[in-house]
C-alpha cells in the first residue's frame, strides 16, 4: 500500500499546490484524482511516486512503483519492446543485460496493451495515443505493486480509452493498487474505487467514489453545473455526468 500522510506542496515563491493531503492508494483499488489545470494534479502524483519531495508530510510504503507520463516524443531511435524493457531495470543487475525473461515479460506486458504488431518499430514513430500504451506495457512489466498514471487516455480515441480502462480495473483486480489523474469524471464514474478532488485554496479531499461523486461536489471542482443521468444500459443502470457548457 501506499500512503501520503500530510502531504503539501509549494513552487519556489509560490503558493502553495495543496496541503494537508492524505491518501492511501490500495491493492485491489483504483484511486482517481480530478481536478480543473493547474491544481497540481501532476505534481501529486509525482510526489506519490518519489520523483518530487513533498515540502511538508511523507510518503510512506510505495517501494517498486511503475510510473506512466503523460505520451512523451522521443529523440533517441529505441524500438517498441527495447522501451517496454526499460520497465524490467530494477530487476536487472549492475553492468548486466536483460535477460530472455526480461524480455519475454516485456512481450507479454504488449500483448495485454494490443500492440504486439508494433514491437519492432521505432518508438518515436508511433503515434500519441500508440505511445501511451507503450508506457503503460513498460509501467506493466516492472511488477510494481502500485502503477501511477498523469492521463492514461489523453491522447487515445473512444475506442482505446474503453481498452485503458478495462485494463487499469483488470490490474487492479489482479492486486494491483492503481492512482491516475483524468480530466473526464465519467472515467471516475466507471473505474473508481476512491477518489480525490483538487479543490480550490489548495483543498484536497478524498474518499469513496460514491461519496466523492455527486453534483455539487463536481459542480464546485470545476466551477460549472454538473448534473448526473441514469439510463438503462440492457437491464443495468449506469450513471453519467452531464455538465453544462458555456
Amino acid at each position: 500500500m501506499l500512503e501520503l500522510h500530510r502531504v503539501g506542496f509549494a513552487h519556489p515563491r509560490g503558493d502553495w499546490l495543496f496541503r494537508e493531503v492524505d491518501m492511501a492508494v490500495r491493492g485491489g483499488e483504483v484511486t482517481v484524482v480530478l481536478g480543473p489545470n493547474g491544481r497540481g494534479k501532476t505534481t501529486l502524483l509525482r510526489c506519490a511516486a518519489g520523483l518530487l519531495r513533498p515540502l511538508e508530510g511523507e510518503v510512506r510504503g510505495a517501494g517498486a512503483v511503475g510510473y506512466v507520463p503523460q505520451a512523451l516524443g522521443s529523440g533517441f531511435g529505441y524500438g517498441v519492446l527495447d522501451m517496454v524493457v526499460m520497465g524490467r531495470a530494477r530487476h536487472v543487475r549492475a553492468y548486466s543485460t536483460p535477460s530472455a525473461r526480461d524480455r519475454a515479460v516485456a512481450e507479454s506486458a504488449l500483448r495485454r496493451v494490443g500492440l504486439t504488431g508494433l514491437a519492432d518499430r521505432p518508438y518515436a514513430q508511433l503515434s500519441g495515443g500508440e505511445r501511451q500504451l507503450v508506457l503503460i506495457a513498460r509501467a506493466i512489466a516492472s511488477d510494481s505493486e502500485v502503477v501511477i498514471l498523469d492521463e492514461p487516455a489523453s491522447a487515445l480515441d473512444l475506442a482505446n480509452q474503453g481498452r485503458v480502462l478495462a485494463l487499469l480495473r483488470e490490474l487492479a483486480d489482479g492486486g494491483l493498487g492503481v492512482l491516475l489523474t483524468t480530466h473526464h469524471p465519467d472515467h471516475a464514474v466507471s473505474l473508481a474505487d476512491r477518489v480525490a478532488l483538487m479543490l480550490p485554496a489548495g483543498r484536497v479531499e478524498t474518499g469513496p467514489a460514491d461519496a466523492m461523486l455527486t453534483d455539487d461536489a463536481l459542480g464546485e471542482l470545476y466551477g460549472v453545473p454538473v448534473r448526473t443521468v441514469w439510463f438503462d444500459d440492457d437491464g443495468a443502470r449506469r450513471k453519467v455526468l452531464a455538465p453544462r457548457y458555456g
